[in-house]
């Protein structure tokens, strides 16, 4: 991790390996394909051989409140952040634009604020970010993560259509 200056700013950089990325999604049991810029790394990760489809569930549905109780990561659902982490999630669509059951696109940022903090206040480093990593995609096969609101990132699992709207 390095500390930039640029006159009154300070910017953290990560300096993530994607060798070791790709290994904790592989451990996670996810294929990945990896882009790495000066900025942030991006990964497309697939679990084609899963029949049922990653635990990305709505946390607003109460048919799904079992699920919400039990989670440890939190999506917003409007821009995709995963919170309280240096990462965002989206989903890939297929042709028809309707999102893939077994398939995201996770972003870590590289470059943070000297002010970020990851649950329990922790300062952020490069062996906290992966094992944070690896706990989220454990927790999309295993446990669920909670989408919270409805906007950019859509539901996979458990109810993933709300009540229909009334005349």
């Amino acid at each position: 991790m390095q500390v930039l200056r640029a006159g009154d700013h300070k910017i953290l950089l990560l300096e993530l390996e994607p060798e070791l990325v790709s290994s904790i999604a592989r451990q996670a049991g996810f294929e990945i394909s990896i882009q790495d810029s000066s900025r942030a790394l991006v990964a497309e990760l697939s679990a084609p051989d899963r029949q049922a489809p990653l635990l990305l569930f709505d946390a607003a549905d109460p048919g799904n409140a079992g699920w919400f109780s039990r989670c440890q990561f939190y999506v917003d659902g409007h821009t995709g952040a995963i919170l309280q982490t240096p990462m965002q999630i989206a989903n890939l669509s297929d042709r028809h634009g309707r999102p893939l059951p077994n398939t995201v696109r996770v972003q870590i940022n590289k470059e943070l604020s000297p002010s970020f903090r990851l649950p329990g206040k922790q300062l952020v480093t490069e062996q906290l970010v992966y094992s944070v990593l690896l706990n989220f995609l454990q927790a999309l096969t295993q446990v669920g993560v909670g989408v919270c609101g409805l906007g950019i990132v859509r539901p996979l699992a458990g109810r993933i259509e709300g009540p229909s709207a009334r005349n």
